[in-house]
């Protein structure tokens, strides 16, 4: 790594603890860590200041930073920028979604001896746009970091040259999911004992294949009678979910653990199987890695960045197709030799320090900050 520090602010339009939240924290409290000047813009008063200063991450005052077209508040956030990206003489912008993008395209002043050069993390493929504008936004745009191979091709196709897309992997605490959390306050407080335990950690939303994996593990039972389910999460489906399990039959079988945050180490080592079955606001699939870092074998859907993470037949399994009978199989894979998933989730333990860790996403992203600002120092002397 260079021994020159950084200034890089990030800004992230997100009130929530989800989506991009917590990559963006690990991203920055590890570029912190390596001794780089780091701030952050989000919008004030929720989760995701409250974790970012829990952090220990310098949280700017002032902006506001609201998804929506308020010109007021747009303005005043541009002036915020301007006067920011002065004040600490900022080197490198970083943005998290599109409207922080568009902010910090359009709003950067000149520090120094030119603006700020602009990097985005694409966090899901949707993100990426194709339309006109979002293509002459992108030419205003240093690098594009994607979380995922798919993301990074999209980019391509979008506008972005080769040599200013770059694919970041996704990042777990490593230190946080590998300390020896206990178990037995989860399975006590579920009434697990020694069932086999499959959990799945997602939001309780649509498209995040609850349906599937409930139908899945109905078929799991046919075999493994004793086994139990964990539904971690909260979401606006919970309800709906909740009457689907009693209408089969499942209320003894599957439980809801609602959100779990203090105590997720200790939830994770409790399971003999972790199951994913779709990406949600975070293509990066954070919950699947925080399962690889706890040493969990993992059984998921081939979505999103989820074949590029787990490998299948070493640290888990994939599903290629939405069948019942497949979700079924693969858990039942997994659960009847507790040696082999033992040896599953030691080397997704070993694959989440080797790709996942915050010290590798750092050194990929500071090589596109380099490129940029090398290439905004080539063109100025070019000038001369």
């Amino acid at each position: 790594m260079s021994p020159t520090a950084l200034t890089v602010l990030h800004l992230a339009t997100n009130r929530w603890w989800t989506g991009s939240a917590d990559p963006t924290i690990q991203l920055a409290s590890a570029q912190q860590a390596h001794g780089h000047r780091v701030l952050l813009a989000v919008p004030p008063g929720d989760r995701f200041e409250a974790k970012a200063r829990e952090a220990g991450l310098t949280v700017l005052d002032g902006f506001h930073l609201r998804a929506r077209l308020a010109p007021v508040q747009i303005a005043r956030d541009a002036a915020r920028l301007r006067r920011a990206a002065r004040e600490h003489a900022v080197d490198v912008l970083h943005a998290h979604h599109s409207h922080d993008h568009w902010l910090a395209v359009l709003a950067r002043p000149t520090v120094g001896s030119g603006r700020p050069p602009v990097a985005r993390t694409f966090h899901t493929l949707r993100a990426v746009k194709r339309d006109a504008a979002s293509r002459r936004l992108y030419r205003r745009t240093g690098a594009a970091l994607a979380v995922s191979r798919q993301i990074e091709a999209r980019c391509r196709e979008a506008g972005f040259a080769p040599g200013r897309a770059y694919w970041t992997p996704g990042t777990a605490d490593l230190t946080r999911f590998g300390a020896a959390a206990d178990a037995r306050a989860v399975r006590e407080e579920f009434a697990v004992g020694d069932a086999p335990l499959v959990v799945s950690v997602a939001r309780l939303a649509p498209r995040r294949g609850h349906d599937l994996l409930l139908a899945g593990f109905r078929g799991l039972l046919e075999t493994v009678p004793t086994a139990r389910l964990l539904l971690v999460g909260k979401g606006e489906m919970r309800d709906r979910l909740e009457r689907l399990v009693a209408e089969q039959g499942l209320a003894r079988q599957v439980s809801f653990a609602g959100y779990r945050d203090r105590d997720l180490p200790a939830v994770l080592a409790a399971a003999d199987c972790f199951a994913l079955m779709a990406p949600g606001s975070d293509d990066s699939c954070r919950a699947a890695l925080e399962a690889m870092a706890a040493a969990r074998p993992v059984v998921a859907r081939a979505l999103g960045a989820l074949p590029e993470t787990v490998l299948h037949g070493e640290t888990g399994l994939l599903v290629q197709d939405d069948r019942p009978e497949s979700i079924a199989s693969a858990l039942r894979t997994v659960l009847a030799d507790r040696e082999r998933a033992r040896a599953m989730g030691a080397a997704g333990r070993r694959r989440a320090e080797q790709e996942f860790g915050a010290g590798r996403v750092v050194e990929i992203v500071e090589r596109a900050y380099r490129a940029m600002l090398d290439g905004r120092a080539a063109m100025a002397s070019a000038r001369r």
